[in-house]
């Protein structure tokens, strides 16, 4: 590869992805307060999250590296998600109980992913972002699974947390 990728994100969905793309990466998280980051539209949220994520690693990275002029280009992806329900924007859960009572309270309406994704080229500044909905429809399953499995899978997961 002629360039290198920084993938500023510590979700293991993003690893994941990335790695079955074939790339080789580096991570590096942003230590940003996203609650404070407040804006009326998801799509406008997810860019401005994902943007603020990208400055806050760039500004570090600027602080502790030496510019090296016949250095690769690096390539710097931050990324961010949230569900929308009934009209109002659901971000990362802050405890298991949250996450349980998001997930069972989707049974039965309407939800939205809205997703992010922003890539600065760290050697000449360019950046470039953009924004995806995708809508689910939920009946009287809970994500689209049988109740008891749905509820069996997000106890496995909050176990995990």
């Amino acid at each position: 590869m002629s360039f290198q990728i920084i993938l500023g994100s510590a979700s293991m969905a993003r690893r994941k992805i990335l790695a079955e793309m074939g790339y080789e990466f580096t991570i590096l998280t942003a230590d940003i307060d996203e609650k404070s980051i407040r804006m009326d539209k998801p799509e406008e949220l997810v860019m401005v999250l994902a943007e603020a994520k990208a400055d806050a690693i760039i500004s570090r990275l600027q602080s502790t590296s030496q510019p090296d002029e016949d250095a690769h280009a690096t390539l710097l992806i931050t990324a961010d998600t949230v569900v929308v329900y009934e009209g109002i924007i659901r971000e990362k859960p802050s405890s298991k109980e949250e996450a349980w009572n998001f997930i069972k309270g989707y049974s039965g309406g309407q939800a939205a992913v809205i997703g992010s994704v922003f890539v600065t080229n760290l050697k000449t500044g360019k950046r470039k972002g953009g924004c995806c909905r995708a809508e689910v429809g939920t009946t009287d399953t809970v994500m689209g699974l049988p109740k008891e499995l749905t509820e069996k899978l997000i106890h496995e997961a909050l176990q995990l947390m």
